[in-house]
Parts: C-alpha cells; structure tokens; sequence
C-alpha cells in the first residue's frame, strides 16, 4: 500500500506521527491537515489493535512508539477495552474549513464512540 511521505525525510516523517498520535490518544480528538489525519489513522489503528491484544509484548511495542507512558496506560486500560468488540473502524475524519494562512485542507481526526 502506498503512504504519502508528506514533504518530510523517514525521521521527520514518524516522529511527527508518534507525536500526532500520542496527542490522539491524550485528547480523543485532534484538527490537523487532511493528509496528515489520513496517514495518522493508519498509525492509531494499529496501537489500538495493540491494545485489544493487552499482552506484555503489544504494551512494549505501543511503548516504544508512544511517547508518554501515561497516555500508553490509557490506552491499554480505555481505549483498548472500549473498542473490545469492534474489528477496525476506530477513527472517524471529518473535513472542516481550510486553514486561515495558506488555505490548507483541514480535518477533525476522532476516536468513534
């Protein structure tokens, strides 16, 4: 499957989203550019899928990728058990205003309920 690289290098590119998905986690919604938001939904995705596993391995691995412990435990506790009987589908993008400086598209990324 092709992913965008978003005009960034590999580095730039996954530090900016563990940071987005970090602040998913923490908010339960965040707004961000369309392309952004699309890529992200790849990424929560799958620590979701981490949670719902709820092993010592999967915590290690959302660990290592989330970049706040406490929002890892969220996840693990909440959201993860919220989502128990659901296969995908946890995020939801709604297309709002394009930004005010440079007409960007904008998106409201959120966790369904």
């Amino acid at each position: 499957m092709a992913r965008s690289k978003l005009r960034r290098v590999s580095s730039a590119r996954k530090a900016l989203l563990r940071s987005l998905t970090t602040s998913l986690f923490r908010y339960g919604r965040i707004t961000t550019t369309e392309a952004k938001a699309k890529e992200l939904r790849h990424e929560a995705e799958k620590m979701i899928t981490l949670a719902k596993r709820g092993d010592l391995h999967a915590r290690r691995q959302a660990e290592s990728y989330i970049m706040d412990k406490a929002v890892t435990k969220k996840l693990f506790d909440e959201i993860g058990k919220k989502y128990e009987g659901r296969n995908g589908g946890y995020t939801r993008i709604l297309k709002v205003e394009a930004r005010q400086g440079d007409n960007a598209p904008q998106a409201i990324i959120e966790l369904v309920d």
